[in-house]
Order: C-alpha cells, then structure tokens, then sequence
C-alpha cells in the first residue's frame, strides 16, 4: 500500500482537484506500464485504498482514465467511465504531454469529452510525461 510520503512527490493541486478523500473507491482504465506510478501512489495514499480496474463491478467515487492517441475511441471510453460512478463522482483523463508518444491532441479531448457529456474543468502537468484533464458533468441549462 502507498503511503502519505509518496503523495509528496506528485502536485498536490492534482490530488486536491480530483477530490479525494479517506475511503473514496477510484477505479483505473488505461493502465499500461508507462503511467505514473508516483499519481497512483498518491491517490492510493490520500484514499487509504488500491485502485479498482476496469473490470470492478460496483459504483465507485471516481475514475482514473490513461488515454493515448492510438487507443479506442475517447468518447466511447469515457461513456463506460461513467457507468459505474456514483452522482458527483469524477474523472480524471490523463494524456501524453506534447512531445511525448502517444500525446492527445487538447481538441480531441474536448470533442471525446463532449460527445460523453463532460467538459472539461481544468488540466495541470503530472509528471514528466503526462498531462491531467478534470472532467466534470456538463451543466443543464434551466
């Protein structure tokens, strides 16, 4: 288990962004030997628990999402995301950063995140590789 000390080493303005809290059941898509192991150390230590995968079957707080271009469709995974979340849960998308294999394009995420319904709220550095999107339902208009 990830302990509070690893925690520093990511920003804490992502870990604060994303909500997290003692106890919040996150689950992970896109994991791949190439993610940042120092965020799912952080966020493991901020809720006291493992990351769920994609196959976990019960409605979590939140969803980590590792997206590269080249993978399925961005709009199409962040639908199944939502599937399990629990109202107000959220959505953190990770990218490759500009230059880096694999790098998203930011207008594909708006069009991905769209098309699901989410927009995006704000996007911070993690790392040296990555680049995370907070992803928030759209608001309805009255």
């Amino acid at each position: 288990m990830a302990t509070k000390e690893g925690a520093n080493a990511v920003d804490s303005a992502v870990i604060a962004r994303f909500g997290l809290k003692a106890g919040k059941v996150i689950q992970e898509f896109g994991y791949d030997d190439d993610v940042d192991q120092s965020l799912r150390d952080a966020i493991e230590a901020e809720t006291g628990e493992a990351l769920v995968d994609e196959s976990y079957g019960d409605v979590t707080d939140g969803a980590l999402v590792w997206f590269r271009d080249g993978d399925d469709d961005l709009a199409d995974l962040l639908v199944d995301v939502q599937s399990l979340l629990d109202d107000g849960g959220q959505v953190l998308l990770l990218t490759p950063k500009a230059g880096r294999p694999g790098h998203v394009e930011p207008r594909e995420v708006e069009e991905g995140s769209s098309l699901a319904g989410l927009h995006a709220t704000s996007t911070v550095v993690v790392g040296n590789h990555w680049t995370a999107t907070h992803l928030a339902e759209k608001g309805r208009s009255k």
